[in-house]
């Protein structure tokens, strides 16, 4: 039994679990663990039992991605949920332009230049995650990486899968 597709969801591309973590750039333990607390879950399809594999999104990709870096960089888990709940409620679109900026204790979020240099400026700044950067790295990683839309497999641009299912297929359309 899977979970309920959203309409917005129901083409969008799908990644198992494994694909999500080549992508983000972790493992597969702090994937499932992430998504067992609640700190990330699929928008896709969650896992309901035993044998279902969730499915992540692209926003979910590049979310799983700033983690990591701001996990890399020292910040606590308590703040990393708290900007990742606030990045989830924020429009894709609107993702591209912000900027992460971290004292080391604080994410705080700018969406100008002029912000970052005023929190600099305050002393508050010690590095910063321009998400744009970070989605275009995702968006590359995809790229290569295969998915999935309403249970089909979707294959990377350029490249033709010749499995005894697909073959078939072919043949059948042809």
């Amino acid at each position: 039994m899977t979970s309920p597709v959203t309409p917005d969801q129901e083409n969008e591309i799908g990644y198992r679990g494994a694909t999500a973590c080549s992508a983000a750039g972790i493992s597969y333990r702090q994937l499932d663990y992430w998504a067992r607390t609640g700190l990330l879950e699929p928008s896709i399809r969650t896992a309901s039992g035993s044998g279902t594999a969730r499915l992540y999104g692209f926003r979910d990709i590049l979310v799983l991605k700033i983690v990591k870096r701001l996990l890399d960089a020292g910040i606590s888990l308590q703040n990393i949920r708290t900007a990742v709940t606030h990045l989830r409620s924020r429009g894709v679109t609107e993702l591209e332009s912000i900027t992460l900026m971290s004292d080391g204790a604080s994410i705080y979020e700018c969406a100008s230049a002029d912000e970052i240099v005023d929190l600099l400026q305050g002393g508050q700044g010690v590095f910063g995650i321009a998400v744009g950067k970070v989605w275009h790295e995702v968006e590359g990683s995809l790229a290569t990486l295969q998915g999935e839309i309403n249970g089909e497999t979707v294959h990377p641009a350029g490249v033709e899968s010749n499995d005894e299912l697909s073959l078939r297929r072919k043949a059948k359309g042809a």
